[in-house]
């Protein structure tokens, strides 16, 4: 070989440095999107869920489904499901008949059209056309069909026949961190790629009458709702677009799961489309976020090297970042306020979310970190000078496992801030 001759090795390096973005992944654009048309009020679910479901002669546990709801921090929820619905469909309350066929054509329909209405705000946002999404990552609990729903929404956003598709089905509460950290990688990997990340949520799949339930998924009845979330995600400015410009750079993103907890939140679907929780969701899962959440949250930030991070002498502040926490239900933030000792605020947008939404799984963290820019943008804008504006700041959920999703977050208003 001659000595003038490129060696292979070099050529792969220099070919790989050209295909990678130059900076870190960023949120650029977030929508959301829930069904409006169906808004049933916290306090009159249990009468409205036993009602449909021709459960009213369930006394007690009507009483008990009442005192869930009334402690559950949640205003209201939006469904797809309408009261309509269910009765012209009762394979979706009697569990002895099938109803898998009936709960995917739920989730085929509502799914997509959800994460098209939260991807189409995403876009209004970012201010670009559609074409110009490279990559789509789909989350979704709620299917179970393929071709699935990535591209039923690619079809309905009018996206280009050669995006990327991943489609990402049943990892629970931390689907959107999931998404999230799948879409930074591809965003830092792929030079100009431009990510969209769309996860949606339909609780027909889970939905059931409450005799023939274990009391766990009652429990998920009272807390769960519908609704769909969208970022698009890039990596690397347009020199030519001088209006795209970050919300929060993705400067580090990890996941850990809590040893010998494998069984302690499980989902499947069944042959009545039911996805079922075998674990003690209400007493198990916040004992376990308590003894492990520091740990774990440790073992993801001090790599950085963060000051905001770091201990105060007397033990370790978390109070010095901003908090976007997925807010699996009202038991779960306060365990996470109680074990990290963050103060009351640090959690607002999260208990918001869950007060007007509900849990809506993988969606609603994006929901939590729309309510965390609107916040900063009034307090830029001088309208509100309590809120909070840490630079630094965790997103976290937890996964069937016991799964942490960790995603390290900048808040930023340029490119050149990191």
């Amino acid at each position: 070989m001659s000595s003038s001759t490129t060696h292979p090795t070099t050529v792969l390096h220099d070919i790989h440095q050209r295909q990678r973005a130059d900076g870190p992944a960023a949120i650029l654009a977030i929508g959301t999107a829930y069904p409006a048309a169906n808004c049933v009020q916290q306090e009159e679910f249990a009468d409205w869920y036993f009602r449909v479901t021709r459960s009213d002669h369930l006394a007690e546990l009507k009483a008990k489904t009442k005192k869930i709801c009334e402690k559950s921090g949640i205003k209201k929820r939006h469904f797809h499901h309408t009261e309509e619905f269910i009765a012209g469909h009762p394979e979706l309350i009697d569990l002895s008949q099938p109803s898998l066929t009936t709960r995917l054509g739920i989730a085929a329909d509502a799914g997509p059209a959800l994460a098209a209405a939260a991807a189409s705000r995403a876009i209004a946002d970012w201010g670009r056309p559609a074409a110009d999404v490279t990559h789509l990552v789909v989350s979704t609990n709620s299917g179970g069909r393929e071709p699935g729903a990535d591209l039923r929404l690619a079809g309905l956003l009018g996206l280009r026949p050669g995006v990327r598709r991943t489609l990402l089905c049943l990892h629970g509460c931390s689907a959107g961190l999931v998404a999230l950290r799948v879409a930074k990688d591809i965003a830092e990997n792929n030079r100009g790629a431009r990510v969209l990340v769309a996860c949606a949520q339909a609780t027909a799949m889970l939905f059931g009458a409450p005799g023939r339930l274990p009391l766990d998924l009652v429990v998920a009845m009272s807390l769960f709702g519908d609704g769909a979330g969208a970022a698009i995600l890039g990596a690397d400015p347009e020199d030519d677009d001088p209006a795209e410009r970050p919300i929060f750079h993705l400067v580090s993103a990890s996941q850990a799961t809590v040893p010998g907890t494998e069984r302690a939140v499980v989902m499947s679907l069944s042959e009545t489309g039911i996805v079922n929780s075998q674990s003690r969701l209400s007493v198990e899962v916040p004992r376990l976020v308590r003894g492990a959440i520091e740990r774990c949250l440790a073992d993801a930030l001090e790599p950085l090297g963060l000051p905001a991070a770091g201990s105060d002498g007397g033990g370790r502040n978390w109070n010095g970042l901003f908090w976007a926490v997925h807010p699996g239900g009202r038991a779960i933030l306060d365990t996470y306020e109680a074990a990290l000792g963050l103060e009351p605020r640090k959690l607002a947008a999260s208990r918001h979310v869950l007060s007007e939404y509900g849990n809506m799984m993988g969606a609603t963290v994006i929901f939590v970190l729309d309510e965390i820019r609107r916040r900063r943008c009034r307090r830029q804008d001088g309208a509100d000078e309590d809120e909070e504006d840490c630079e630094w700041g965790v997103m976290t959920g937890l996964g069937p496992g016991l799964t942490i999703e960790t995603i390290v977050l900048h808040a930023a208003g340029s490119w050149g801030e990191i």
